[in-house]
């Protein structure tokens, strides 16, 4: 997130302004602050193009989408691992299709590197209809005929997951901009403009051009 400097400005005209403006017999309305943009969508697809400040993805679904990138983007490989690396303490991420009065099913993990915790919580996500995103610590974890069940708290809560034997898991690692190229498949959460441009700071890939699960 970028945070603008605030700069203060001194000088009798500001000063002579001011001073009119308290002494006028009527006070201007103060405008409506402009109504927020709307969430930028996550976006999942195929590198269509990348310059120096700008990538191109062929979404999924609908039309090519060209990304601002910034001047320190950097990239996030997601690399396969064994369910193992799901362990009490780690901290994880996890999409979920739930089910009222069962676990949620979880339909990819992605485990954090030891020391990182970013988006605690459990929020609506866009990668099915319905699903959900859990962000947490985790505690017990079981292993059943289905697969493992895992806790997993964030602030204010804590969800019973079910991770099936077949759904992908990945490490969060860093990468290098050498790395994203044309034809690979990536997953980026922009940022969007009152204008409506969207700018991102990373770009995850798969390792070996996987499709970044999440």
């Amino acid at each position: 997130m970028i945070i603008d400097t605030l700069k203060r400005h001194a000088g009798l005209a500001i000063l002579a302004a001011a001073m009119c403006a308290l002494a006028a017999p009527t006070i201007a309305e103060t405008p409506a602050p402009a109504p927020p943009a709307a969430p930028a969508p996550h976006i999942r697809g195929v590198i269509k193009s990348i310059t120096a400040d700008t990538v191109t993805v062929r979404a999924q679904h609908g039309k090519p989408v060209a990304i601002k990138l910034t001047s320190a983007w950097g990239v996030t490989v997601l690399k396969a691992v064994d369910v193992s690396a799901i362990q009490t303490g780690s901290f994880i991420g996890t999409t979920t299709v739930e089910h009222e009065g069962r676990p949620g099913r979880s339909l990819e993990v992605h485990v954090f590197p030891p020391g990182m915790k970013m988006g605690q919580g459990h929020y609506p996500w866009d990668l099915k209809p319905h699903s959900m995103m859990t962000n947490g610590d985790v505690g017990k974890v079981a292993t059943g005929p289905k697969g493992r069940t895992i806790e997993v708290s964030y602030p204010g809560g804590m969800r019973t997951i079910l991770v099936p034997a077949n759904v992908a898991v990945v490490q969060i690692t860093l990468g290098t901009r050498a790395m994203v190229k044309p034809g690979m498949q990536v997953f980026i959460i922009p940022s969007k403009g009152a204008d409506g441009t969207l700018t991102t700071d990373r770009i995850a890939i798969g390792e070996n051009g996987a499709a970044p699960p999440m």
